[in-house]
């Protein structure tokens, strides 16, 4: 096993490890009216990077060895996640995760012999609102309330109706959370091209046999 592939496993791991930490916590924050604590998590800033990290992995050394590194950091970071958060957190994260990262893997194949960035954005764009959708809803829907509490407040204070992004009309806590994590991530996603592009020069392509 090239050290380069066991540092994308545990790049993986890391990453989405942090990310499941991090999306208990709102960012306390006051931006004008707004208020970020109901429609923003931390996690938000961090869990982008495992599409980077796939997308990467995938450009290296292709699909099959990208969904090992997406099946092995998975069982570490759920296994983690149990002691860093709650089991309804690993739970959900490890839904969505799977589904997302796994589409990521199809959509960025597909579209890598395009222009350089279309690949790693429209896949993390599309995964990212598959495990947007996957992950709040398990984690925080009154539905999967028997698997534990999300974000470290009681299922009342997540179903508690708040202003949608802070300006539109009362939805539960969790969709405007869901909602503002996305368009942070997509602003992520964004800033992410540029690491991508360098490091793209810096990790050798494989070559692709068209079939």
């Amino acid at each position: 096993m090239s050290t380069r592939f066991v540092l994308a496993i545990a790049a993986m791991a890391f990453v989405v490890t942090a990310s499941n930490y991090f999306v208990q916590f709102p960012v306390q924050a006051q931006l004008g009216p707004i208020n970020l604590a109901d429609l923003l998590t931390w996690g938000a800033f961090t869990y982008p990077i495992a599409f980077l990290v796939n997308d990467l992995t995938n450009r290296h050394f292709g699909p099959e060895k990208a969904r090992i590194v997406v099946l092995v950091g998975f069982v570490i970071a759920v296994a983690m996640s149990m002691l860093l958060a709650s089991p309804r957190i690993a739970v959900a994260s490890g839904t969505a995760f799977l589904i997302a990262q796994t589409l990521d893997i199809v959509i960025f194949h597909r579209l890598r012999q395009g222009r350089w960035w279309q690949a790693p954005l429209i896949s993390s764009t599309i995964g990212s609102a598959i495990d947007t959708l996957f992950f709040f809803g398990v984690a925080f829907a009154g539905t999967f309330a028997f698997l534990d509490t999300g974000l470290g407040r009681e299922d009342a204070s997540l179903a508690f109706p708040v202003p949608f992004l802070s300006v539109g009309g009362d939805v539960p806590l969790w969709v405007s959370l869901a909602a503002g994590d996305f368009v942070v991530k997509m602003l992520v996603a964004l800033a992410l091209l540029v690491p991508y592009k360098v490091l793209r020069g810096w990790i050798p392509d494989r070559v692709v046999i068209a079939s």
